[in-house]
């Protein structure tokens, strides 16, 4: 259960890899962006699989009553997800950002 949430947001998160490894065509395609562009989508692999465990880790679930639980389970797999997105963005957006530096206009 503990990787349940980034299972169902896996598709999501390889069609925002695979934008990221496709686009922008403007950018000149060499094997030094290509092997920077692998190594930033392994590292975004690597920290949404610690940011979800993180956020699996944390969520604080209410006790169990005569009845069961009440209500607050379903953030056992909500929060990961965030986490989990939110570390993918994140990782993507600094990629990004270091990418249009290293191989944008300026350096033509």
């Amino acid at each position: 259960m503990r990787y349940l949430a980034l299972l169902l947001l896996a598709p999501w998160l390889v069609i925002l890899g695979w934008a990221y490894f496709a686009y922008p065509k403007s950018l000149p395609r060499t094997a030094g962006r290509r092997g920077f562009d692998v190594a930033v989508l392994l590292l975004a692999v690597a920290a949404t699989v610690a940011a979800a465990v993180l956020g699996y880790e944390t969520v604080q679930l209410p006790p169990v009553a005569r009845f069961g639980r009440s209500s607050g389970a379903i953030w056992q797999q909500v929060l990961p997800a965030l986490y989990g997105y939110g570390a993918w963005v994140a990782v993507l957006l600094l990629g990004l950002i270091v990418r249009q530096q290293l191989w944008g206009r300026a350096r033509r």
